[in-house]
Formats: C-alpha cells, sequence, structure tokens
C-alpha cells in the first residue's frame, strides 16, 4: 500500500458517489479508510500521524453522508407507489348472467411523505456534489509531503491570454532525461552546470556565482536542441514553458507586448521556470533594419526588458526560484545584439560523432528487429554527416522496407488480411544501402563553416 493507492480509491469512491453507483463508493470508502487507518500505525511522526488521522475524519464524513443517502434511497424504495400502468392480477370471477352496476374506481394519489423523501434524496444526492472537490486531495499531498498545486491568478489580464499560456506549459515534468539523448556530452555537462547544478546547490550558486539568466543554443536543425531542453526541465524539476512565435503574437496592437510580460509574469509564479523559446530569431531578430515592422520592435523591446528582470539575477535570489530562459536558433547571426548579451551563456550544438551516431542508431532500433548481418558500425560510417534527425529518417525508412517487399503485389483485400506476424521480419543490411541511397544529408559543409565562424566569435562555452 502507497500513498498514490490511498489517492486513487478515494478518488474512485467519491466518482462513483457522484455518480450514484453507492454500493461501490461505499465500498472504496471503506477501504480506504482501513487503508489509512494501518498506514497511521506504520508512522513514527506524530505531526504526520495527526495530519493523516485528519484526512481519515475527513473521509468518514463523506462515507457517512453516502450511508446516509443509501438509507433514504432504501426508505424510499420501500413505498411501494401505485402502477397505474400495469394491470392488476385479480382472479376473474365466472360471467354471472347479471353483471352489477360498476362501482366507482377508488383514486389513490401520490402521498406528501412520498415527495417529500424525493425531494430530501435530491437534497442529499447533491451534498457531495457541491463538497470542496479539492479537499481530500489537497490534504493528501500535504501529508505525503508533495506541494499543493498552484493556479495563477490572471486578475487583470485577459482570460483568453492566460488561457493560451497556460496550454503552452508542456508538463511539470517532461519526461526526457540524458540517457535519452545520444552523444552531446560537452552540451550536457554546460547545461548541468548553467542550470541543474545551481537548482541541486542553491547556496554555492550565490554573489558572483549566480546562476545564468539565459543560455542559448546554436546548431544545424535537427541536432537535438529541442530535446536537451525537455531534459534540463526534467533533470532539475522546473516547469517548462514552450514557446513559439506564434504564442506570442496577435493582430491586436500591444496584446503582444502583454503576452510577453504575462508569459514572464507566470514564469515567476510557477517557478522554479525553464521558458524554452525555440527559433528565437523568428521573435527577436535585428532592430533597426529597414523592413521592421513598428510592432515586432515593441515586442522585442518587452522581451528585453523582461529578461534583465528575471529570477536569479541578483545576488540574495534564492536559485530554486529562478527563472531561465533557453533558447534556440538555427541562424544565431540574425539575433539581436541586446538579446545575444543577455544570453550570457552560448553552446554550439554539432552534428553527431561516429559514436554519437552509433548510440543514435541503437535508440532508434530498440524496439525493431535486426538481421544478424546488421553492422551499425559501418551504418554509422556512412552517415557522417548526417544530424540526429536525419539519422531518425534512415531508421524509420529502414524498418519499413520489410513491408514494402511484402505487399508488395497484393490486392488490397490480401493487405488487410495479413496479420502483424506476417509484416514483423527484421530489418537486413540491403535494407539500409537501399535507404542511404535515397535518404542524404540536410546540412551542408557550408552551413557548418558559418556555424564554426560565429562559435568563434561569439561562442561562450
Amino acid at each position: 500500500m502507497n500513498i498514490a493507492d490511498i489517492c486513487d480509491n478515494a478518488k474512485k469512491g467519491r466518482e462513483y458517489a457522484l455518480l450514484g453507483n453507492y454500493d461501490s463508493s461505499m465500498v472504496y470508502y471503506q477501504g480506504v479508510i482501513q487503508q489509512i487507518q494501518k498506514h497511521c500505525q506504520t508512522l513514527k511522526d506524530p505531526a504526520l500521524k495527526v495530519k493523516w488521522q485528519q484526512v481519515r475524519q475527513e473521509l468518514t464524513e463523506e462515507c457517512e453522508q453516502v450511508k446516509s443517502i443509501m438509507g433514504t434511497l432504501e426508505s424510499f424504495r420501500s413505498d411501494k407507489p401505485v402502477d397505474f400502468l400495469t394491470p392488476q392480477s385479480e382472479e376473474r370471477p365466472e360471467d354471472p348472467v347479471v353483471w352489477p352496476p360498476p362501482t366507482p374506481a377508488e383514486h389513490k394519489c401520490v402521498s406528501p411523505i412520498y415527495i417529500g423523501k424525493m425531494h430530501a434524496l435530491f437534497i442529499l444526492s447533491t451534498f457531495i456534489q457541491i463538497k470542496e472537490y479539492f479537499k481530500l486531495s489537497s490534504a493528501l499531498k500535504k501529508v505525503s509531503g508533495e506541494d499543493v498545486e498552484k493556479r495563477f491568478d490572471g486578475t487583470g489580464y485577459d482570460s483568453d491570454l492566460v488561457d493560451s499560456l497556460e496550454r503552452d506549459i508542456i508538463s511539470r515534468n517532461p519526461n526526457v532525461h540524458w540517457d535519452d539523448i545520444a552523444d552531446l556530452e560537452d552540451a550536457k555537462k554546460l547545461l548541468r552546470e548553467a542550470v541543474v547544478l545551481p537548482m541541486w546547490m542553491p547556496d554555492f550558486f550565490k554573489g558572483i556565482r549566480r546562476p545564468w539568466k539565459g543560455v542559448l543554443m546554436v546548431g544545424p536543425p535537427g541536432t537535438g536542441k529541442t530535446m536537451l531542453a525537455k531534459a534540463v526541465a526534467t533533470e532539475c524539476g522546473t516547469t517548462f514553458f514552450n514557446v513559439s512565435s506564434s504564442t506570442l503574437t496577435s493582430k491586436y496592437r500591444g496584446e503582444s507586448e502583454k503576452l510577453v510580460r504575462l508569459l514572464f509574469e507566470m514564469a515567476r509564479f510557477y517557478a522554479p521556470t525553464t521558458i524554452f523559446i525555440d527559433e528565437i530569431d523568428s521573435i527577436c531578430g535585428r532592430r533597426g533594419t529597414s523592413d521592421e515592422h513598428e510592432a515586432s520592435r515593441r515586442v522585442k523591446s518587452e522581451l528585453l526588458i523582461q529578461m534583465d528582470g528575471v529570477g536569479g539575477a541578483m545576488e540574495n535570489d534564492d536559485p530554486s526560484k529562478m527563472v531561465m530562459v533557453l533558447a534556440a536558433t538555427n541562424f544565431p547571426w540574425d539575433i539581436d545584439e541586446a538579446l545575444r548579451r543577455r544570453l550570457e551563456k552560448r553552446i554550439y550544438i554539432p552534428l553527431p560523432t561516429a559514436v554519437g551516431r552509433v548510440e543514435l542508431l541503437k535508440i532508434n532500433l530498440r524496439e525493431v528487429e535486426l538481421a544478424d548481418d546488421v553492422d551499425l558500425d559501418l551504418i554509422a560510417e556512412k552517415i557522417a554527416g548526417y544530424s540526429g534527425a536525419d539519422i531518425t529518417n534512415v531508421c524509420r525508412d529502414a524498418s519499413m522496407m520489410a513491408m514494402r517487399r511484402r505487399i508488395q503485389g497484393l490486392t488490397p483485400e490480401e493487405i488487410r488480411a495479413l496479420s502483424k506476424d506476417e509484416l514483423q521480419m527484421p530489418v537486413t543490411m540491403e535494407d539500409f544501402t537501399l535507404t542511404l541511397k535515397k535518404i542524404s544529408k540536410s546540412v551542408s559543409a557550408a552551413d557548418l563553416e558559418k556555424y564554426e565562424a560565429w562559435m568563434a566569435e561569439f561562442g561562450s562555452v
């Protein structure tokens, strides 16, 4: 028995009560009360035991209400109302010679007691619905050591703006770990130092060692910049905002700036927070160009102002309350100079090395059966210069080669009749050879030279 089982059983008991299935509700209520009683016997902390007893008392009160509803319902069923639609089953006498005149029928009306009980049943059945639904879950979170989930108060802001940004909170735990990302050891090390370690050692990262306000990941497309951002949010347990240019864009004058300000206020409320801005060059390109729009300039200015006020910038700020801006771009040379200054740590995310390519092949093919002749090291040599996304496409296409051969020449009816086992054939080395003839790398040598030149001038590894 664990905390999750108690929460789950309490939730089911309440849900069954709301649905009117009181018998099942009673089973769950009584079971969870016994579970809490057993759990209290194992606790040594008196304060924690008192909290659990309070939760047990709350559940007992709800259980009593369900019992009351069941009792009222049972007494209601005992008053057998007259069914006027069903004919009375009485023995018909023999036909007399002369029928007597009909006697007036006795009309029965519904008793006021019947109506009163029905009304009482309705009131009692709605009792659980109007109870504070989150009272129990909040109490269980408190006694289990968890924080009660906070909700941002959007008073003063347009509710639609708040809802749009709430939707962009991916998760408090995106569930992407360092092991899910092949290679990129230098980038992982720098991100740990810039983001994760301040969360683990807040007392050390004070004063001149205060955490970085922003980190910029630079590199060719498909090298794993977004995956690294999610891994950062997972490892340090922050709330993860995934922001794009469309999130901060509105057709109404002045609303885009409000969105930027609201984004950072929500981030400070949910701190520690990671704001990930992908393709940041599309939001904050160079200012002062001839084709720059006035609204775009105001959005950039608001973003720069908010980044200067991000938590963790002051000497005595708590790193556990910081807001880290993590940005990614494929065109670092287009970013505004002021934004580049605020993104203090600039990391290059290169194409995978030979070792990284082998790891990527293993990660992508872990659910696929491989033939004995498949040599991953040889394939890794042939895909030199491929990005991580390119390697994923190679594995996906190669894994479908056997299926293509199997269904070739078959009619639609025959294809639908095929079983899953008939299509689960191992991937051969020939499949990879044919795939590599069709899929080429997406990053040119000239592009790599531009990235390396920019990093040599502005990089801060």
